[in-house]
């Protein structure tokens, strides 16, 4: 009896984690670096870049690359540590092992 009552509930906690990880990819995440904003999803995709055309007077081209690339970082670290700490609501008072989920 037990075992049939933890597997219903595995089932719904993979439900509610399914649920939970469509919502957050539907969610924007933004960062800035210097002149450059970008904004992605939840589940990594890039929507949007701008760079501000001040800042493209001065900028060389690997300057511009690096700023690109720490926003972007920046936007989907946003994104995976809001990921982690719901999860880790989700799976509270289950006495899993840390990074199990």
């Amino acid at each position: 009896m037990n075992m049939m009552k933890l597997m219903k509930q595995a089932q719904e906690m993979q439900s509610k984690m399914q649920k939970m990880q469509g919502e957050i990819a539907q969610r924007q995440y933004s960062a800035e670096s210097g002149g450059i904003k970008v904004v992605t999803s939840g589940d990594g995709n890039l929507i949007s870049l701008k760079i501000d055309p001040e800042f493209l007077k001065g900028a060389d081209a690997e300057m511009l690359e690096d700023m690109i690339t720490l926003a972007f970082r920046d936007s989907l670290e946003k994104g995976r540590k809001e990921m982690q700490g719901e999860m880790g609501k989700m799976t509270a008072g289950m006495g899993l092992p840390p990074g199990l989920m």
